[in-house]
């Protein structure tokens, strides 16, 4: 429709695409066919303007037998268990004890269970024992060190020559001993975003010392705290959604009156509110005055600008603020986000399940931010209980949780679980003995098994940066690396103890898998590891090997 009230069809001129083309296809003439039962978006792009519709893809038949056991346990089943059904879909079966154990010591506090944990959860007849363990696990000291790490990838720490490595350490001190107190995450960033003072003393500070342009403060603070792309307005209107030129630099205008200057230590910086600088539009020259993302101007009245941009961002009312902490910390439990990925929120990359994701932003804010209780309701639903085998071998769905996803180990996460299982310490620069790769503050770690395995650089916000696929590189050091076979042969290591302490092959055996897997070897498993023992004269080699295949298997890799 034009403005002189004429109306003109499109649908031959638009570009069409799917999110999904395993659900829709479409072919080069324009035309949409249907292929596998689940939910598609379909998107109609002419010029600047874009549209999507939703499709859903039905099998034959009537709605299938929903499962006796498949009880919502709270909100979170009940809206997953609601959009299952309307696509003739059903969860699948709650998984063992044995996966739950593992799965969720690595989830909550990114670190394999013990031998004695494992054994005392599954020799446990409470049937409420799931949720007294999650209780446990989210009052250990390895909780808030899993947030740390995560959001030192977001707030880009890493010692540069802006950012001394003493600030480095303050700033990431700072952010676990946030999580440690249970800081609610509103207050958390509203005291990032308007910091001011040294940034030894002040640790959050360094939020305006690592980035000092006002423009990519800007970018930065809409995609990690709203989860909007909004970089390509500074050049240009974005092409398909609602941000402008005169958006982008009237936000980045809350920004520019961030002042800089020196301390007795030249190592630290001050960091003040100045009351002046002003945020050019790049095409007029025109300064812009600072106003919200798709809101209002604000009354500055003489305030700083960061406050009143901290309090707008943080408000109930902000439509993206809390959906985005909520949406994040539920793709930590799940390998995606409700919008996937997490950090690009527009109309065109829609969520699957809007109302999960109002209500999780809703009890964030009921909960006055208390990231505990969200990952509790999350972990005691039935969704998070599920196996990663659907109930229906048809079933191709992986984006609306009927099952499980396998999820391959974060780097810090899986270099941990090698030393847990093998008892080998790795060395980390500047860190004592017995130090876990998940304390590794520093961006810059230098550790190449966590550099191969996709620990980001910390050169940006955005949650890309960490690379969660299989590469060639790892597989090749896990067979060939020092990694392994250096963990493996150690003479204080978990075999060689086992060995010289036993001669029980069976309870030798035990402990590997139980460290590794939190379960026992199957039949068939134990009895070709006998056959390799009967065949071999050295013991401690055979074990050797046997740990080696354990942690080069897809089940140690991968939290299922």
């Amino acid at each position: 429709h034009y403005s002189d009230g004429t109306a003109r069809d499109v649908t031959d001129l638009s570009v069409l695409s799917t999110n999904d083309d395993t659900v829709l296809k479409v072919d080069d003439s324009g035309t949409v066919t249907s292929g596998t039962r689940g939910e598609a978006y379909l998107l109609a792009r002419f010029g600047q303007l874009a549209v999507i519709s939703q499709a859903i893809v039905l099998p034959e038949g009537g709605q299938p037998e929903w499962p006796e056991e498949a009880v919502a346990r709270n909100y979170v089943d009940e809206r997953i268990f609601a959009k299952l059904k309307n696509l003739r879909l059903v969860p699948a079966e709650i998984c063992s004890d044995e996966i739950f154990v593992r799965r969720v010591y690595l989830d909550i506090v990114g670190v394999l269970p013990t031998v004695q944990e494992t054994t005392q959860f599954l020799s446990d007849s409470n049937p409420d024992k799931r949720a007294a363990l999650i209780d446990e696990l989210l009052d250990r000291p390895e909780f808030p060190e899993i947030w740390a790490m995560k959001w030192a990838d977001l707030l880009k720490v890493k010692a540069t020559n802006e950012l001394d490595r003493k600030a480095m350490h303050r700033y990431n001190d700072w952010l676990r001993e946030s999580f440690s107190s249970n800081k609610p995450l509103d207050q958390m960033v509203r005291e990032l975003l308007t910091s001011e003072g040294g940034n030894f003393t002040q640790p959050a500070v360094n939020y305006y010392v690592v980035e000092t342009d006002p423009k990519v403060i800007a970018e930065n603070v809409a995609q990690v705290f709203l989860g909007l792309q909004i970089k390509c307005a500074q050049c240009h209107n974005h092409p398909f959604e609602q941000w402008t030129m005169d958006d982008y630099y009237s936000f980045a205008s809350f920004f520019s009156q961030v002042g800089r200057k020196s301390s007795s230590d030249p190592r630290e910086a001050i960091l003040y509110d100045k009351k002046s600088g002003e945020i050019g539009h790049i095409r007029t020259g025109q300064a812009m005055p600072p106003k919200f993302l798709g809101g209002t101007q604000p009354e500055v009245g003489g305030r700083d600008r960061r406050a009143l941009v901290a309090e707008w961002l943080t408000s109930p009312d902000n439509p993206w603020f809390a959906k985005n902490i909520a949406n994040r910390v539920w793709e930590q439990f799940f390998g995606a986000g409700i919008i996937d990925p997490v950090d690009d929120v527009r109309a065109t990359n829609p969520p699957t399940h809007p109302e999960l994701l109002e209500q999780l932003g809703h009890r964030l804010v009921e909960t006055q931010y208390d990231l505990r209780a969200l990952v509790r309701e999350i972990c005691n639903s039935y969704t998070y209980q599920q196996s990663t085998q659907p109930r229906d071998p048809e079933n191709k769905d992986t984006r609306n949780f009927s099952c499980q996803r396998v999820r391959r180990l974060p780097a810090e996460l899986l270099l941990d679980a090698i030393t847990s299982v093998t008892k080998h310490d790795v060395k980390f620069n500047n860190l004592p003995k017995g130090a876990r790769a998940v304390q590794v503050a520093d961006g810059n770690s230098g550790n190449y098994f966590l550099s191969v395995f996709g620990r980001p650089s910390r050169d940006s916000v955005c949650a890309c940066e960490r690379r969660q696929e299989p590469t060639l590189g790892q597989v090749l050091h896990l067979i060939n690396g020092d990694t392994i076979d250096t963990a493996v042969q150690d003479k204080n290591g978990r075999v060689a103890n086992l060995v010289s302490s036993t001669t029980n092959d069976e309870k030798v055996l035990d402990e590997l898998y139980l460290a590794a897997f939190s379960r026992r070897p199957l039949a068939e498993e134990r009895k070709s590891i006998e056959v390799y023992l009967a065949d071999s004269e050295n013991r401690q080699a055979v074990f050797e090997d046997v740990l080696w295949s354990i942690l080069n298997s897809k089940e140690f890799v991968f939290n299922h």
